[in-house]
């Protein structure tokens, strides 16, 4: 919305106090990931000096990248619209995507080669190529968005909410329970009740240095994280290298075969893009869907100049921040934080230091202010199509979480479940469309839905654990019954309206 004319610019701040409670989300959410990056790779048998030296200082300039200019870009959106309740674009590393490039990209690539430098190189290029391949999508973000009801695009990110964030999230906050719950009631009061906390400190700075003290008073904290934080201290300088381009080498003479994982999680973390993007304009802030997959694209390509090996995304926090008034200053103080703590090695000793149980409710919190904003952001008829579209998460959650170590058990559950999870994001959205068109009653559009549907599980993008040709036959038959009942619906009421128009000729 366009300022008046004769009036004077606002003054868009650089900080203000909302961007601390943002910062400290939005910086929980990165370092989580950052910390399982390291023990994971660490536990693979990659050396330190890889995961310190490369891999984590790679994936903090790519942090820092996307983090700056959405900063730039939400002044720009201030400036334009003459406001100053602007929010900046959360950025990072998306945490569905991290989990495929380290168990589908790296470890194949590891135990294909037998040598972590070379593994590391190969995992570098694909990330590159990834990020290429998201830049390239942006051409065309803007026309799938519009032909996407947003009911089926926020009903996908809620369901990623609900399992991977809050849900999950919330666990964490009872393994501590009486410093969870303490904590969590602090953030109920804060950032949903919006009241004030002791000496004007933001909530959620509050609520960790209140959960910390108790944690380490208490005794569930103990003097042996101190010892273990300071483990990687040490100085690791944020430089570009050539290991992307010795990496296409090996990318396309040996292990074509990682590509194959690359492309539909490019796709994945494109689509992820657009509908956090979309979540922001439904919570009031309105950026270019298709500028956004570009920086993304960017910034991913970046950190892998750098040796960062794991493609970067708008947040799904964003809609948290925006809900607790931040403005563009958390996203600078984000990138300047992750800059200096992976240069030092401070990532780790933070992360040692501050139980998991304290930081845990901001992310429920997050997780809680996405689900409302699904539902807020739709008209009520949608909500059948909200739920629906939420539904594969849950599936997706439980295989991720627990089929590669209790497989019997997941199938035990129903043989259904691995096949919704895999490549839930497409199937959310397909399935949450088709019910918002059926809703709408137009059908042929339902019927264009399940054809993508068919033609998405035939080549296996859904329903199936890799690319290949035919590779979820019932599915795709499934799909295509669906099309062919929708228009069937679509004739019967052409038929009916045509019967209807001939009677009030006659």
């Amino acid at each position: 919305m366009a300022a008046p004319s004769g009036h004077s610019p606002v003054h868009y701040p650089w900080y203000k106090k909302e961007d601390t409670d943002a910062f400290f989300a939005l910086f929980q959410n990165n370092i989580a990931n950052f910390v399982i990056i390291a023990i994971t790779m660490l536990g693979m048998g990659f050396p330190a000096s890889i995961v310190f030296g490369q891999v984590l200082p790679g994936a903090a300039v790519a942090v820092m990248a996307g983090n700056f200019y959405y900063a730039w870009s939400a002044a720009r959106l201030a400036r334009r619209e003459n406001r100053v309740d602007v929010t900046a674009l959360s950025y990072g590393i998306s945490t569905p995507v991290m989990f495929v490039f380290l168990f589908g990209v790296l470890l194949p690539a590891k135990q294909l080669t037998g040598d972590a430098q070379l593994a590391w190189k190969v995992a570098v290029a694909a990330c590159f190529i990834s990020g290429a391949i998201e830049a390239a999508i942006s051409l065309i973000g803007r026309w799938v968005q519009h032909h996407l009801p947003r009911a089926a695009m926020l009903g996908a990110v809620a369901g990623v909410a609900l399992t991977f964030i809050a849900g999950e999230m919330l666990f964490k906050t009872l393994e501590m329970p009486v410093i969870g719950l303490l904590v969590l009631a602090i953030i109920i009061v804060g950032l949903v009740a919006r009241v004030a906390m002791p000496f004007r400190l933001p909530t959620s700075l509050f609520a960790i240095l209140v959960g910390t003290a108790m944690a380490y008073l208490i005794g569930d904290a103990g003097g042996e994280r101190f010892s273990d934080a300071f483990t990687h201290l040490g100085f690791y300088p944020l430089l570009p290298n050539l290991a992307w381009f010795e990496g296409l080498g090996l990318l396309f003479t040996g292990m074509l075969a990682v590509l194959t994982v690359v492309l539909p999680i490019t796709l994945y973390n494109a689509i992820e893009t657009m509908n956090n993007v979309e979540a922001m304009e439904a919570a009031g802030d309105k950026y270019d869907v298709r500028e956004c997959q570009a920086v993304d694209g960017v910034g991913t390509m970046i950190g892998a100049l750098f040796g960062g090996v794991f493609p970067t995304t708008v947040y799904i926090a964003t809609v948290g921040a925006k809900w607790m008034g931040a403005g563009r200053g958390y996203s600078i103080l984000n990138g300047v934080v992750y800059a200096v703590a992976t240069m030092f090695g401070l990532i780790a000793a933070l992360a040692a230091i501050i139980p998991v149980s304290v930081v845990a409710p901001i992310l429920v919190f997050v997780g809680m202010s996405m689900i409302a904003t699904a539902f807020q952001s739709n008209d009520t008829r949608y909500y059948p199509a909200v739920a629906l579209a939420m539904l594969p998460y849950f599936a997706n959650y439980v295989m991720t979480r627990f089929n590669r170590a209790a497989e019997e058990t997941v199938t035990g559950i129903s043989a259904g479940v691995v096949p919704l999870g895999q490549g839930a994001m497409f199937t959310a959205i397909l399935l949450g469309a088709m019910t918002v068109a059926v809703i709408d009653h137009h059908f042929r559009r339902a019927a264009t839905f399940a054809a993508v549907a068919a033609g998405f599980s035939f080549v296996g993008l859904m329903h199936a654990p890799k690319l290949a040709i035919n590779a979820a036959g019932d599915y795709t038959l499934g799909y295509l019954v669906m099309g062919v009942l929708f228009l069937y619906f679509a004739w019967q009421e052409q038929r009916q309206s045509a019967i209807t128009s001939a009677t009030r000729l006659g």
